[in-house]
């Protein structure tokens, strides 16, 4: 896969978008709505989304996805000079997998509380202990990727009458 952005829209935004647009579809098959993006100087090397539901694999998040294909794309395990776009900032297996790739840089949209190993709880993309950093900026359509996630936990929680209950990972 390698598609270009649209011209006149910046790259960051383009890539936050389509990777909105993953999400979007992890969510209409009941995958918790993440979507992520690995580009390199505005062309997109691979798009992902969740799907620890289908594969009933606990690893199966859009970063790692994402950054798994994007290495298949080019060849090889270091992904340096590329960006990882992700809707939700990344977990802490996410985050050292960024770190693990070389990723030269990480974008995000909503920052997680629970979870975040990007800023929040841990900044793994800032942390100098490590052989290599690289840098991690939040908020790129942050209303849109944090609404989407509320509309889709909210509505996992209002469950019709005489429907069995779905399971809850």
């Amino acid at each position: 896969m390698h598609e270009r952005t649209e011209s006149g829209e910046s790259t960051d935004l383009a890539m936050m978008r389509r990777a909105l647009l993953a999400a979007h579809d992890a969510a209409e098959r009941g995958e918790v709505p993440v979507g992520a993006v690995v580009a390199r100087e505005g062309e997109i090397l691979a798009v992902a989304a969740n799907q620890r539901e289908a594969t009933e694999d606990p690893t199966a998040h859009a970063e790692l996805l994402a950054i798994r294909r994007a290495s298949e794309a080019t060849g090889g395990w270091r992904l340096t000079g590329c960006t990882l776009y992700a809707t939700l900032e990344p977990c802490p297996m996410c985050a050292g997998a960024a770190h693990a790739a070389r990723l030269s840089r990480l974008v995000y949209a909503a920052p997680d509380p629970k979870a975040g190993y990007a800023g929040t709880l841990h900044n793994t993309p800032a942390d100098t202990r490590l052989n290599h950093t690289f840098s991690a900026e939040g908020g790129l359509l942050e209303a849109e990727a944090a609404k989407l996630l509320r509309d889709f936990f909210k509505s996992r929680r209002q469950k019709p009458e005489n429907t069995p209950e779905m399971p809850f990972s």
